[in-house]
This record gives C-alpha cells, sequence and structure tokens, in this order.
C-alpha cells in the first residue's frame, strides 16, 4: 500500500443523461460538457450549481464539435482551430463559474480528443497553452503516463494523473478502443478490484494480464456507462471501507 491516502474520483457529466444529479453526492471532481460533443448552457449551468451543492470540484470537458459522434470520432484539425476549439469550451464554462461565483478548477479533454493528445504530443501541447492562455492555475487532467501530463509539465501548467475504474488497458498503458469488445468493464467486483490495484499498487493489469506501473492521481467513472451511479457509489464505499479519503487535488 503507497502512503496515498486520498484519491480523487471524477466522473464525466452534464452529456445529456439524467444521471447527473444522482452521481454528484459520489465523486470530488465533475467534468462537465461544454456543449460541443454534448450539453449546452442549460446543462452547463445545472451541473455547476449541482456541483457547489455538492463541493464538487468544477472543470471543462471539450471536445470534438460533433455531437452525432458523441465526441468519439478523431477529427483531424489544424493546431490552431484546435486551439479555438479548446478555448471556447473552456471560456464558456469558465464564464458561468463567474457568474455563479465559483472557480472553475480543471480541465479534462473529452473522447477522440482525449486519446489523441494522448498518444499525440502536437495536440497535447496545443491543448495545454490553450489552458495556460486563459488561467495558468487550471489543472489539466490527463491519462497516466501519456503526452497530456508531459507536454503540460513542459508549460508549467499542473497535472493530475486519470486512471480509469469503467475501461480496461493495453501494455503501452492506453485504453482499449471502445471499437473493441473488451474496452468496457462492467462488472462491478472487476471495477472495484481494479480501482483498489490502481490506487494501493500504482499498477494496474492489462487484457494480456501483465502488470503496468501508472500513476493513479483521479479515478475516472464515466457518467454514460450503464451501471454508472451503482458503480459510483459503490466506488465511493469501498474507498471509504479502505480508509481512502474522496477529494479533489
Amino acid at each position: 500500500m503507497s502512503n496515498m491516502d486520498s484519491i480523487d474520483l471524477n466522473c464525466d457529466m452534464g452529456e445529456g443523461l439524467s444521471n447527473d444529479a444522482d452521481l454528484m453526492p459520489f465523486i470530488s471532481s465533475a467534468n462537465i460538457a461544454c456543449g460541443y460533443h454534448a450539453g449546452n448552457i442549460k446543462t452547463m449551468k445545472r451541473n455547476v450549481e449541482a456541483a457547489l451543492q455538492y463541493h464538487v470540484a468544477i472543470g471543462a470537458h471539450p471536445g470534438y464539435d460533433d455531437k452525432i459522434n458523441f465526441g468519439r470520432t478523431e477529427i483531424l484539425l489544424p493546431q490552431k482551430a484546435l486551439y479555438s476549439l479548446v478555448s471556447a469550451q473552456i471560456i464558456s464554462l469558465y464564464k458561468i463559474c463567474i457568474e455563479k461565483k465559483v472557480g472553475l478548477h480543471h480541465v479534462k479533454p473529452h473522447g477522440a480528443l482525449y486519446n489523441m493528445a494522448a498518444k499525440d504530443a502536437e495536440t497535447a501541447n496545443t491543448i495545454a497553452q490553450a489552458i495556460k492562455d486563459i488561467d495558468e492555475n487550471l489543472i489539466l487532467y490527463g491519462l497516466s503516463g501519456s503526452y497530456l501530463i508531459s507536454e503540460a509539465n513542459k508549460l508549467n501548467i499542473k497535472t493530475v494523473s486519470e486512471v480509469f475504474a469503467d475501461r480496461t488497458y493495453q501494455d503501452d498503458g492506453s485504453l482499449t478502443s471502445r471499437k473493441e469488445k473488451n474496452a468496457l468493464i462492467e462488472s462491478e467486483d472487476h471495477s472495484i478490484q481494479q480501482v483498489l490495484q490502481m490506487i494501493q499498487q500504482q499498477t494496474v493489469t492489462t487484457v494480456s494480464g501483465n502488470q503496468i506501473n501508472i500513476v493513479a492521481e483521479t479515478v475516472c467513472i464515466h457518467g454514460d456507462g450503464k451501471y454508472a451511479v451503482a458503480f459510483a457509489k459503490k466506488i465511493n464505499q469501498t474507498l471509504k471501507q479502505n480508509n481512502i479519503e474522496i477529494k479533489a487535488i
């Protein structure tokens, strides 16, 4: 067991599902969709208010402008267009936070944009630069061991290394593509086991059975998962039973 006695639990929200309010009591950070891959001003405001109510840290969740594919299809953009895409989304949530007198805490890219930035240094750098130009105190949530973390660190942006409760891993530390049938973890026991291993041992068992090292500072639960609320509740309870405090970074 590492000496880590606290962990951040984050969830992607505001994506048009009805379970946002049900998830809030069990998490410590919310990544709120900013209207491009999902959501709108109304859902953003509603989630900011709910996060305030439950003392949950508020993050922007920018994605590709592609509601049809829920932001899960890669779109190759020039870096300048990518910079504008990310900036516009962060700013729209930032304005709502100012209006509600609450701070914006972090930024976590969504879906295909997240996966692309994890493996492409230039994309990661553009996202980090957009964040820095808006507010250099914003924290970037990125895949553990990926370019999202290393490029942001080069720009002196604070980072939080993210791991996933409901996704399987490849040997190189990447997430299994959603195109593969074993990409999602739908068993509560498997999910709990993976979360505890990631937090306590800072390792994860890959689909091929290998154990690889990861840095687990925040654990993601997908709000659109079939059992999202049940998973969130169970993970929350299990962490507390193991004397692991749930709190934002």
